[in-house]
């Protein structure tokens, strides 16, 4: 058995041990109604698992996956409801089972509206030092929910102009070149920039292979790939030959001093991904990352996320907000930040094929805000 026959056998299996991580039996697909509910007082906390259908195996420098397992939120407030999305990639390193025990311990009693964001985020980590995407499942949820109240859109009440949401990169996994190929072309007339993984001894022919479709700008991403500090800067003044135009996560986290080393000779951005989670991180990484990518996954929301903003600009370092595999819910929260980034990389409800929701769209490679309030979603 190869590794993509091994990741589609075990798909069935998660599935249901996530269902039943969460409490809830016979959940089948987008329209199931059984979930797991927890009274809040005022506020109804109700989640259920989802697991997310890639259209394509998706494969980086350290894994291949064909699913990406998730926990669907719902917080009901005066005959409204607000929608979150906990997305569980691997190297996160948390689970369905993970997201559902922390949702299971949150009691949403002591306060007496979703507006409370602060007061509610800080009960929230008094509950455990992590759990980010437990936690920004219900911090989505409040924002859509303080959105739908207010009557407006969260950029509106974010002081954001949704023109400036701007361009969205879309991924191009490591794969064979036929493979590349084919995807390069499926995405080549939609998008105006493209993200291509990258952290293997087949970059070279990755990057050539996307050339002889597209003239496009490249982001790359070695997800911690790179291993020769000398050997990664030598690819990196190759790739902005190549029109690469940012790197992401060129060597291992733990590795800051040879970032830095990067950092210093690049001739492109180098920006943070797997090294910076929340705000506490920002810190340590000035002076050896050009920027930082900011995920809801990781960063706990869209509370923290906007502090993350704030802290780089006011360090001089560039904003890239990201996403994982997720459905249209995360990718949509995370699409109220984008205008006030640098780049965008927020394709992950584009890679899938199980979209439970309407919302953020891409029309000639920009991102499309909805007008409606809150996120703007619309359940399917």
């Amino acid at each position: 058995m190869d590794r993509r026959e091994f990741i589609g056998a075990g798909a069935a299996a998660l599935a249901a041990a996530s269902m039943s991580a969460c409490g809830v039996k016979g959940i089948k697909g987008a329209g199931a109604e059984a979930k797991a509910q927890l009274m809040g007082g005022k506020m109804k906390l109700s989640f259920y698992p989802y697991e997310l259908q890639l259209a394509h195996t998706f494969t980086v420098a350290s894994y291949s996956r064909k699913t990406t397992p998730g926990v669907q939120v719902e917080i009901e407030y005066e005959g409204l409801t607000g929608y979150g999305e906990a997305s569980m990639p691997p190297y996160l390193g948390h689970t369905v089972e993970s997201v559902c025990a922390f949702l299971q311990k949150v009691d949403l009693g002591s306060f007496d509206s979703p507006f409370l964001l602060e007061d509610i985020m800080e009960y929230l980590d008094g509950l455990s030092d992590g759990d980010s995407p437990a936690k920004a499942a219900i911090d989505i949820a409040l924002h859509d929910l303080v959105g739908k109240l207010s009557g407006q859109p969260l950029y509106k009440l974010f002081g954001y102009n949704p023109a400036k949401a701007g361009p969205t990169t879309f991924t191009i996994g490591i794969d064979t070149p036929e493979v590349v190929r084919e995807k390069t072309l499926e995405c080549a007339g939609r998008f105006k920039i493209l993200k291509v993984k990258v952290g293997l001894d087949s970059d070279e022919q990755m990057i050539r292979t996307i050339r002889s479709v597209t003239d496009l700008p490249l982001a790359v991403d070695a997800n911690q790939g790179w291993k020769d500090k000398h050997k990664a800067l030598d690819e990196i003044f190759w790739l902005k030959e190549q029109g690469v135009v940012l790197v992401e996560q060129p060597m291992a986290k733990e590795r800051l001093d040879d970032t830095a080393w990067i950092t210093e000779r690049s001739p492109l951005p180098i920006i943070a991904d797997e090294a910076v989670q929340r705000l506490r991180d920002i810190p340590a990484l000035k002076g050896a990352y050009s920027g930082i990518n900011i995920k809801l996954m990781k960063s706990s929301g869209l509370l923290e996320a906007r502090k993350m903003i704030a802290y780089a600009r006011a360090e001089g370092m560039k904003v890239m907000v990201g996403c994982m595999t997720e459905t249209s819910c995360a990718c949509t929260a995370a699409a109220q930040l984008a205008p006030a980034a640098d780049f965008c990389d927020i394709d992950g409800n584009l890679l899938i094929t199980n979209d439970l929701f309407d919302g953020m769209t891409v029309v000639d490679g920009n991102m499309i805000l909805p007008s409606r309030a809150g996120l703007g979603l619309i359940k399917k």
